[in-house]
């Protein structure tokens, strides 16, 4: 079979009575045999494509005037890759989110691929496509599945020549979105031991692709994969209507928000470091299937302290002074040393940064580590000496610091002193 992908990377927007047309500009990727080989090069050739979302809701505040239309070619080119769909029923959830992706410089990803339902033989009459639709740096994740539309055919009817779709009069190949899964959340970082909701949805037709949906969340990670929830659902909304196989305590999806809404979303419990990874989302109706990536991080912030809670200059020989990172995750931390002396007014980096203990592991997963630096007598009394940590569940770099104090007196010399004060005073009464 050979695969098609589109990879777009381009907006142009059609004004319309309230809704607008977002044309995506693609490459089509087609994978072949023998295009490789021995000899190396690319396994796939790409030629240029264009994918039309007609009719996408534009809010209130929106200026259509502002909107540039789309003109198809005024002569149909079977050359041309142009695909035409209706953003109507049903509708892609925050589609308006590709209106100003390219005004704001943010890379729309378009992939595209020749589809064929389980259980059908491929054919041409109607052809599927998979559509997987997302934004950079925007939490828009959408995949489609497209059923081309039927052509009225006569003799000035054309053929698209590398798809072997008949086109229309205005030389686009014209498709219907007829199932989509979505989620508005790429990526999402959970405390250890707190709660997380991974966000899935899914929509159909308005004439539903089979009587039951299945539903499967999956866990992938450090090239090992498990299933981690499995549900089946009636659509018919009737009582014991899903059925639950779960296989991680503390997983859960809501069957009457699946019923109502579809939505899919999973919540998972009392998280642990194990349950960190890439979540994939797939969605079954009937012949169909459609998914989502997730990538859940686990976090948990470190726990600093110093070594010692006060500090006294030694003269005489160095001290060691640690700093202790407690109980983390994941394992990126960075310590460094800073100082102050009291005569300045911005801190210092320790010139020498000391020497760092293993990094040891806990029995939740956690991490903790120990830095330790040297402080002689070239430091003065009044030295603010600063331990800063840095790590990804901090939102910004934790300082912890002490202040260095003076040396006190020998004892010896207050002991002696003392001593002659008492016999001078003794010598008088009695003198």
């Amino acid at each position: 079979m050979i695969e098609v992908i589109f990879i777009g990377w381009f907006l142009t927007f059609v004004n319309a009575d309230g809704v607008a047309d977002v044309v995506l500009s693609c490459s089509l990727v087609e994978e072949g045999v023998g295009m490789g080989g021995m000899g190396g090069g690319s396994l796939f050739s790409r030629t240029p494509a264009t994918l039309v979302l007609r009719d996408v809701p534009v809010g209130p505040d929106e200026s259509l005037d502002t909107l540039t239309p789309f003109v198809p070619p005024s002569v149909p080119d079977p050359d041309l890759i142009l695909f035409e769909n209706k953003v109507s029923s049903p509708d892609i959830p925050n589609a308006g989110m590709l209106l100003h992706a390219d005004c704001n410089e943010q890379e729309v990803m378009c992939e595209i691929s020749r589809y064929t339902p389980r259980g059908l033989q491929e054919s041409s009459d109607p052809a599927y496509f998979m559509v997987s639709l997302s934004v950079e740096g925007l939490d828009f994740s959408t995949s489609l599945i497209l059923q081309t539309l039927p052509v009225d055919k006569d003799q000035t009817t054309l053929t698209q020549s590398k798809l072997s779709l008949p086109l229309s009069q205005s030389g686009t190949l014209l498709t219907k979105v007829i199932f989509l899964v979505f989620s508005d959340i790429n990526s999402v970082s959970a405390p250890l031991r707190g709660d997380v909701l991974l966000n899935c949805g899914f929509k159909q037709e308005e004439t539903p692709l089979a009587p039951e949906v299945g539903l499967e969340w999956r866990l992938q990670h450090r090239g090992r994969g498990r299933k981690v929830l499995e549900t089946k659902t009636k659509l018919d909304d009737t009582e014991e209507a899903t059925v639950v196989h779960g296989e991680r305590n503390g997983s859960s999806v809501d069957a009457a928000l699946l019923l109502s809404e579809g939505n899919v979303s999973m919540s998972l419990t009392r998280l642990k470091v194990v349950d960190e990874g890439t979540y994939i989302c797939t969605v079954n109706l009937g012949h169909f299937h459609a998914q989502q990536v997730i990538q859940l991080h686990i976090i948990q912030l470190p726990q600093v302290s110093l070594s010692e809670e006060k500090l006294v200059l030694n003269k005489n020989s160095p001290q060691t002074l640690s700093c202790h990172c407690a109980k983390y995750y994941p394992l990126d931390v960075q310590m460094e040393w800073f100082f102050l002396p009291p005569t300045e007014t911005e801190p210092k980096l320790f010139p020498n940064q000391g020497s760092l203990s293993s990094h040891r592991q806990h029995g939740d997963g956690t991490f903790t580590l120990s830095s330790h630096v040297t402080i002689d007598s070239s430091f003065s009394p009044g030295t603010k000496i600063t331990c800063r940590v840095t790590h990804p569940a901090l939102d910004d770099p934790l300082h912890i610091s002490i202040v260095l104090e003076s040396p006190q007196p020998d004892s010896y010399w207050w002991v002696l002193g003392f001593l002659v004060v008492t016999v001078l005073f003794f010598y008088q009464v009695m003198k």
